[in-house]
């Protein structure tokens, strides 16, 4: 499985995309929702929450365990995926569209390129991620 390579990915297995606003859209891989299994719950952050980048902000709650999420830059939460309350399923359907988790303005973009490419993000997950 080949990752999208406009996307940026932490090590805790979220993605990031820098918007052409600035802002920084969140979410986990098509990994980690696999690996989770069927998505049930999330618990997003708070709205204007700051967040320093590893930190944990969220949840994802599957029918096999609870995952913490963890923000990939410092900034703060400016929005969530409100679907997500009614419709945690979105996450397996559709991780890297439709199942967006928060968005977060950031202190400083070039954090971003301290994240792993899709390719450096595959080679990780083949690897024993």
């Amino acid at each position: 499985m080949e990752s999208p390579t406009d996307l940026r990915y932490a090590q805790s297995h979220e993605w990031a995309l820098l918007d052409d606003d600035g802002n920084v859209l969140v979410g986990i891989t098509e990994h980690a929702q696999s690996e989770l299994g069927d998505v049930v719950f999330v618990e997003t952050p708070e709205v204007d929450r700051t967040v320093a980048a590893q930190e944990a902000c969220a949840v994802v709650e599957s029918v096999k365990a609870a995952s913490d999420l963890y923000a990939p830059v410092s900034g703060t939460i400016i929005e969530v995926n409100s679907d997500l309350a009614d419709s945690p399923e979105l996450i397996n359907e559709s991780p890297y569209e439709r199942g967006w988790i928060f968005k977060i303005s950031p202190d400083d973009e070039s954090e971003i390129e301290e994240l792993m490419t899709a390719s450096e993000y595959d080679d990780f997950v083949e690897h024993g991620a």
